[in-house]
């Protein structure tokens, strides 16, 4: 097999244009493709057969003025290729007995659709692509798809997945949507409510992932956590009213803010406590506290992003772990757990208050937790458990609990400093 010769420097410059504008267009392209075909299937497909035609010709002619423009146009002419080809529109026409002036009429109107620019089309992606009748993983991977334009090989890799089994969840989410005649329209009321707790629920699902990887070499993936804020930018934009879109945008960019010190020149993890403050980044602090402002001006009770991002701003504002309002953050992680009788939450809480009231009170709290089922297999709870027996002086106990975590952990880097940490705590007694 020959081997095809490797892209010269100005190819692989123009391809990065193309990504750059397929990244920054493709939702609206697909958005309004989608609105007029009523198929996100299909509407992608032609979206992506003007992503070629662009891989194709500009390397000839060169990057139009106008790239965005360029590749809704031909992303038009492609729908109505489409439209013409139809065969349920030849079956509606012969139906109607309408002549030739009449269907090219029904084209006219059709195209002209196409060229409206509705404000809405890309929020209303976003809620299709975030449709409760999707699967968790399924809603994540159209998000990603449609509306950040990555491409599935990206997605795939992102989450440490085949890129096969990647590929059939996006085609059979699109299957979905399609069967179940999902209509390309904004939701109101209460499906508004419901549609976007599950909107905010993805974004955060794909930043936490890149935040803090759950499997693989990688204890970070910034490109997650860069696309995630990139969609919760636009959402807040779209819709800036909701409280607790801007809620989420104020978390993810104050725990963005220390992507850089949660990892050490070799790799390894760094604890909160052990972070080079000075290194967080002070630009992403300062516009996640004014997004925080955003939502408390709002007027209305904070809700679970908000109050998470309240306890960011806690660690944000402080010059060290010790000049932390600890019994803030206590109080915050209560007013949580009561919004989301979540044990998760109780065990960050459990954290805060060994902080504010020392390592006793936290212990008892964490034990209190021990049989909680959704925490079974969970590698923070022994994590947790194993630092404050550790602040208690009880290190046998403690190494036991940190060695348990790191059989619990599918990340190579929390593995390895929770075995360091075991390692820390001195030799079993007796051995």
């Amino acid at each position: 097999m020959t081997t095809p010769p490797a892209p010269t420097a100005s190819t692989a410059d123009l391809h990065r244009v193309v990504d750059a504008v397929w990244r920054m267009e493709s939702a609206r392209i697909v958005g309004a493709l989608a609105r007029v075909t009523g198929d996100v299937g299909l509407a992608e497909e032609l979206a992506q057969d003007a992503l070629v035609a662009a891989l194709e010709q500009w390397p000839e002619t060169g990057v139009p003025a106008k790239p965005g423009a360029w590749l809704m146009a031909i992303a038009k002419h492609r729908a109505i290729d489409t439209f013409r080809r139809s065969q349920n529109l030849q079956r509606k026409t012969e139906e109607l007995g309408r002549d030739l002036v009449d269907r090219e009429a029904v084209e006219e109107d059709w195209a002209a659709a196409l060229d409206e620019v509705v404000e809405d089309d890309v929020l209303r992606l976003v809620f299709i692509s975030c449709h409760p009748v999707l699967s968790r993983e399924a809603r994540v991977a159209l998000t990603l798809r449609l509306v950040g334009g990555l491409t599935t090989d990206e997605i795939a890799r992102a989450f440490l997945v085949p890129e096969k089994t990647l590929a059939q969840r996006i085609v059979r989410a699109k299957r979905t949507l399609t069967a179940v005649r999902v209509p390309f329209e904004m939701p109101a009321g209460e499906e508004f409510t419901a549609r976007i707790a599950s909107v905010l629920e993805v974004l955060y699902l794909v930043f936490n992932e890149g935040y803090s990887a759950t499997a693989g070499e990688d204890l970070i993936r910034p490109s997650l956590c860069q696309e995630a804020m990139r969609l919760g930018r636009i959402l807040a934009g779209l819709v800036p009213g909701e409280p607790e879109v801007h809620g989420l945008v104020a978390l993810m960019e104050i725990q963005a803010s220390r992507l850089a010190s949660r990892v050490g020149p070799d790799g390894q993890a760094v604890t909160l406590t052990d972070q080079d403050r000075t290194t967080w980044d002070r630009v992403l602090i300062s516009r996640g506290l004014a997004a925080l402002q955003r939502a408390e001006d709002a007027g209305a009770a904070l809700g679970p992003y908000a109050l998470q991002a309240s306890i960011a701003a806690c660690h944000a504002r402080a010059a060290s772990v010790e000049d932390t309002d600890w019994a803030r953050i206590a109080a915050l992680y209560e007013a949580l757990a009561e919004l989301t009788r979540s044990p998760v939450v109780e065990l960050n809480r459990a954290v805060a208050v060994s902080r504010a009231y020392g390592a006793g009170a936290g212990l008892q709290l964490v034990d209190a937790l021990a049989g909680e089922s959704a925490l079974q297999g969970y590698h923070l709870l022994p994590t947790v458990r194993g630092d404050l027996l550790e602040q208690l002086g009880r290190r046998d106990e403690a190494r036991a609990e940190f060695e348990r975590a790191a059989t619990l952990t599918r990340n190579e880097r929390e593995r390895a400093l929770l075995l360091d940490r075991a390692a820390a705590c001195g030799p079993r007694l007796g051995a």
